[in-house]
């Protein structure tokens, strides 16, 4: 079964998750949380050039991060600059409340097919961040709720 091109340029996932909007925005603020290798830094290495947050990982090195939209404490929307070029993903994290308590966090990220990859370089790409953000949820559900893996 092949990719088709709408496939290849979105990633949507959700978790649900034991804890209000604002507990759950102190995560979402934080530029680049998900840039980690499974515990989410504290601390991390944020600077400010121009309009991006740059993130600087010890191991994977920087990324920048443009903000499109902060509506604390249910949406958050930034482009995920690839590398040095100035095309990118979006990502945007949803925050949602649940019927029974708690909330839905989900994660879009979108553009894969405006990074000019070759069409292989693109299905690894989505395949290698589909996976990743669902490590990620967990762990930003773990790390919110104090919960262990």
């Amino acid at each position: 079964m092949t990719q088709t091109d709408q496939e290849l340029d979105r990633i949507e996932r959700s978790i649900d998750i034991d804890a209000t909007a604002d507990t759950v925005w102190t995560l979402l603020e934080q530029p680049g949380w998900w840039i980690n290798e499974g515990e989410i830094d504290p601390e991390p290495d944020v600077r400010r050039e121009g309009d991006a947050d740059v993130v600087v990982h010890p191991k994977y090195g920087e990324f920048r991060l443009l903000t499109l939209a902060s509506e604390p404490p249910r949406h958050l929307a930034v482009t995920w600059l690839d590398g040095d070029a100035s095309a990118g993903t979006r990502v945007e994290f949803t925050v949602a409340d649940r019927a029974w308590g708690g909330i839905t966090l989900t994660v879009v990220e979108s553009g894969f097919a405006g990074l000019g990859k070759a069409r292989a370089d693109v299905v690894k790409h989505v395949e290698e961040n589909t996976s990743g953000w669902e490590a990620e949820l967990d762990l930003a559900r773990r790390h919110v709720t104090g919960a262990s893996a």
